[in-house]
């Protein structure tokens, strides 16, 4: 199935207000676009570095640029197409903080 990406302006602004990531998510919009997931392993398939989160939160971590950045997204399944929300974006440090909190499941900056 295609995937629409929900609030792809939350990457546009992050790398607005981050010049240095531009390079580094330049790349990740396409491949989501021609993406055909039928199921998370799928996700996997498009992005191996990626990790999916467990506790039923339907989130998934995006290691973008050499894993400089993180991005946790959330995805639902529908009949036709598969929904993936950007939920937050940051840096690995900035991700750590989050995961040492145990907020990597629940957070949604957007």
């Amino acid at each position: 199935m295609k995937v629409h990406l929900i609030r792809k302006e939350t990457i546009e602004r992050f790398v607005r207000n981050n010049a240095q990531s531009r390079g580094s998510f330049s790349e990740w919009p396409a491949q989501v676009k021609y993406g055909d997931w039928n199921a998370p392993a799928d996700i996997l398939a498009t992005f191996p570095s990626a990790d999916l989160l467990c506790n039923g939160s339907n989130k998934v971590v995006f290691d973008i640029g050499g894993n400089k950045y993180r991005m946790i997204g959330k995805y639902a399944f529908g009949d036709r197409q598969v929904h993936l929300f950007i939920c937050w974006i940051g840096t690995h440090a900035q991700y750590d903080r989050l995961c040492d909190n145990g907020e990597q499941y629940t957070t949604s900056d957007y």
